[in-house]
């Protein structure tokens, strides 16, 4: 049978996969265990966290000095602040994991022995007694910890934190929480609306270890192992466009390459060479599906402390008081994988796909809602005719703006949004629309690829659109403009047509001065600009 990438669950022998363990820092584990740390590891959702803490469990049993056990506790979460069931959910999960790992029943003759042990202590009580009972010290993977909640969560940690004095003879000698946030972000809410911090309910943990993303490295071996499995190649110009879609994301990465080798079943002809276009058409088809892990980030986006963090990166505000943005929810939007953050640069969205999914879905409805349709502005040859749209664009947005804006969450992004959705609604014809936004940029650049065949290797429109909200002198805007969307032109390469577009959000203006449009040109191309 055939290899293949693997989108679904931990990584198994017939999936192409990248060493779990050399995605580790695995001297530094090691370390940790021996001098009986008890420590985090977190990153976001569908990273390869469970890979690692499996591999890491099937090594330390190998190597034969201690017991290593892995459990995933996510069922508890179903029971929310009902301490009783959730705790005695965690035990019969330990204790199964155990009687695995032992081949022996004693784990689960434990378990019955202390089903009358009251609910704050049966935990601690389950494990001290196992760890006196083995004859070797005990090594413990918790993954998925916080899909607890409430005082189930605060239960747990502190009955971990009061066996820990008693490692490693009557206590696990290590044990490893596992899940998408540091132990020290958590916010817990109890019954009683009290807050208590994950630092004060776990003051044990020694260090956070984050599990990070493939490297370019990483991603071309992944690919190299379909190569050498089938023969199928890749074009070298399709790499760097996998590391701008995914900038390594785990998933996301396979997911291009089961789209690309699989789901495209005329590429299941292992002759058929993987070029740049398919990778194109391939990032479409997932965002276009929302298969889980996207939708589980596009739920996300509902939350207000997402949208604190979010809407200025749209909007690409210069003048948002960032002080206003608690450090928590910052964190918190990282921890999902939202978005990254690098030394010295501006917040920006994680990943060149994330960037085309959260537009896409923040004007969704808005899409579905528009009557415009693609065959209006298509010329004969398949080609969009950008001056018709914008002209009617103009006029849609004169008659909507205000009502139509209204119905963002992210209304601060609206202008930016509504033109968005209105070219989303025209290139889902057939088309692509790659987006460039974020903090500090002043703009979102727009590149419209249009197809005008078939062909994987047919000839494509290309058209520059650079947005820009008005701040002071419009001379200054449009001087400004044209020297950026000329840039983003001459990095785009090969470009048919560039526009530049000023939103101008003067509620003292009337529409017959906010509504115009000219050409300019700038060292020597030509450049639409227009007035919103």
């Amino acid at each position: 049978m055939e290899r293949f990438f693997n989108t679904a669950g931990p990584q198994t022998p017939d999936a192409y996969t990248i060493d779990p363990l050399s995605r580790l820092d695995l001297d530094d584990v090691l370390t940790l265990i021996r001098q009986q740390r008890y420590f985090v590891l977190h990153a976001p959702r569908q990273t390869g966290k469970t890979s690692c803490m499996l591999a890491l469990r099937d090594y330390l049993n190998r190597e034969g000095h201690y017991i290593a056990v892995y459990a995933n506790v996510e069922g508890g979460q179903g029971s929310r602040n009902d301490v009783q069931s959730v705790v005695k959910s965690t035990v019969d999960i330990l204790a199964e994991q155990f009687r695995g790992v032992l081949k022996s029943n004693l784990p689960l003759q434990l378990r019955d022995d202390v089903q009358q042990v009251g609910r704050d202590s049966m935990l601690t009580t389950y494990l001290r007694h196992l760890s006196e009972q083995l004859p070797k010290p005990i090594v413990l993977m918790i993954d998925e910890i916080d899909a607890l909640v409430g005082d189930s969560l605060v239960s747990i940690l502190r009955q971990i934190r009061s066996g820990y004095a008693d490692r490693p003879t009557a206590f696990p000698q290590s044990i490893i929480l596992c899940g998408v946030r540091d132990v020290r972000d958590y916010r817990i809410v109890l019954s009683n609306q009290d807050i208590v911090t994950g630092g004060s309910a776990f003051n044990i943990k020694a260090k956070s270890l984050r599990l990070g993303n493939f490297t370019k490295k990483e991603i071309r071996e992944l690919y190299m192992q379909h190569t050498r499995e089938t023969g199928q190649e890749f074009d070298e110009a399709c790499f760097p466009m996998i590391w701008q879609a995914t900038e390594g994301q785990p998933w996301l990465v396979n997911a291009i390459g089961r789209e690309v080798t699989y789901e495209m079943k005329e590429n299941r002809d292992r002759t058929m060479r993987i070029i740049p276009e398919m990778i194109y058409r391939a990032q479409e088809r997932i965002i276009y599906r929302r298969d889980t892990h996207i939708d589980i980030l596009i739920d996300k986006l509902k939350e207000p402390r997402v949208k604190r963090v979010i809407e200025p990166i749209l909007s690409n505000s210069e003048d948002s008081d960032e002080s206003l943005i608690p450090n928590d929810d910052i964190q918190y939007v990282i921890d999902m994988g939202l978005i990254k953050v690098e030394r010295g640069k501006p917040r920006c969205i994680a990943n060149g796909i994330y960037r085309e999914i959260i537009p896409r879905e923040l004007t969704w409805s808005t899409q579905t809602g528009l009557i415009q349709q693609p065959q209006w502005y298509q010329r004969a040859d398949g080609s969009i005719d950008m001056e018709k749209l914008l002209l009617d664009f103009q006029q849609f947005f004169r008659q909507n703006a205000d009502s139509w804006i209204q119905k963002f969450d992210y209304a601060e992004a609206g202008p930016q949004l509504l033109l968005q959705a209105f070219l989303q609604r025209i290139v889902n014809g057939g088309g692509y629309i790659d987006r460039e936004y974020g903090l500090g940029r002043k703009r979102t650049d727009l590149l419209i690829r249009k197809p005008l065949t078939d062909a994987y290797d047919g000839p494509i429109q290309r058209i520059v659109l650079e947005l820009k909200i008005k701040r002071g002198s419009l001379d200054a805007v449009i001087e400004k403009g044209l020297e950026q969307t000329w840039e983003y032109m001459d990095a785009a390469g090969s470009v048919d047509e560039g526009h530049l577009i000023i939103f101008d959000r003067t509620k003292e203006k009337s529409w017959e001065e906010r509504i115009w449009h000219r050409p300019y040109q700038h060292n020597g191309h030509p450049i639409m600009v227009w007035g919103m």
